[in-house]
């Protein structure tokens, strides 16, 4: 089946959810009047992905303005069933394009880095949080479950996802092999050249296409009063470079990384490829021996998930 998929390389309106929410409907909108049936934004792009949890003194411990940081983002973190998550379920269902939405979702008094996957009748049928936070991150979310480690059926095949480092998890990747995914979603801040690499590997391990989804994000683009500014001076006005890439299931480029600019990105793929590339490697079939290996996942939410 043929079909057109793309990437909102864009930034959002930074720390503010309401208007980021509103972006985000106007980004669907265009894309589904282009002809995108599935539409991949970055890591936590809803309201932004938290930079300075590598940067600067956020780690200090007692930081006041590191408080101040954190409670703006909870504030502006999404809530699953919330005024704005329906409003984003109504683009998706109004321009008819599947939507794998990455965000800071707040959950009580803790934020999870998560992808939300909204179909195009604008049903929330898939929400995966990051597993392991990477090194600052665990300043900023809590870690996730297996519940949400799945493909999710569409009338183009399975869709499945993951974030950042959790491509350099092999049971994750493994688990979302074997749930048999046509197309998958590659969520990070940006895509150097190590990001472009684990999407690129993933796409040739798994046999299916990868929308590499990364952020382009500028200095100038944080709030005047944002509460870590005067860390932002000695930064590049460049602070995401993007880098988003749409590859085969071959792990070749559909289309090439795109860096420096805002941009829907896109490309038509013919999802019959995923299965005569196969014909070579199904690490969930024919080339795998589940008579050595077995691989379990225990899917249910722990209370401390939230």
């Amino acid at each position: 089946m043929k079909l057109t998929v793309g990437i909102a390389q864009f930034a959002p309106v930074v720390l503010d959810l309401h208007d980021s929410v509103r972006k985000a409907c106007r980004l669907i909108a265009s894309a589904g009047k282009q002809g995108v049936r599935l539409l991949a934004f970055p890591e936590t792009w809803l309201p932004v992905y938290p930079v300075w949890a590598d940067m600067g003194s956020y780690s200090q411990w007692g930081n006041d303005a590191a408080k101040k940081l954190y409670a703006r983002l909870h504030g502006n973190a999404l809530e699953v069933r919330s005024p704005e998550a329906k409003r984003i379920a109504e683009a998706c269902k109004k321009a008819r394009v599947h939507v794998v939405l990455g965000v800071n979702e707040r959950a009580g008094k803790t934020l999870y880095n998560s992808l939300l996957f909204v179909d195009d009748k604008g049903k929330l049928v898939g929400h995966h949080r990051k597993l392991v936070p990477t090194f600052g991150e665990r300043l900023v979310w809590g870690y996730g479950g297996g519940e949400g480690l799945r493909a999710v059926e569409t009338k183009y095949g399975k869709v499945g996802g993951l974030i950042c480092w959790e491509h350099w998890m092999p049971p994750a990747r493994q688990v979302l092999h074997t749930e048999g995914e046509v197309i998958h979603i590659a969520a990070w801040p940006h895509g150097k050249e190590l990001h472009q690499l684990a999407s690129r590997h993933y796409a040739f391990e798994g046999r299916c296409f990868v929308l590499l989804a990364a952020m382009y994000l500028e200095r100038g683009m944080f709030p005047k009063d944002y509460e870590l500014r005067h860390e932002l001076n000695g930064q590049p006005e460049v602070l995401l470079n993007g880098g988003s890439a749409i590859i085969g299931p071959d792990g070749a480029y559909l289309v090439e990384p795109v860096f420096g600019k805002e941009e829907l990105i896109a490309a038509e793929i013919d999802t019959q490829r995923a299965v005569e590339e196969s014909i070579t490697l199904d690490v969930a079939g024919h080339y795998s021996r589940p008579d050595v290996f077995e691989l379990i996942v225990r899917r249910r939410r722990s209370p401390s998930e939230g």
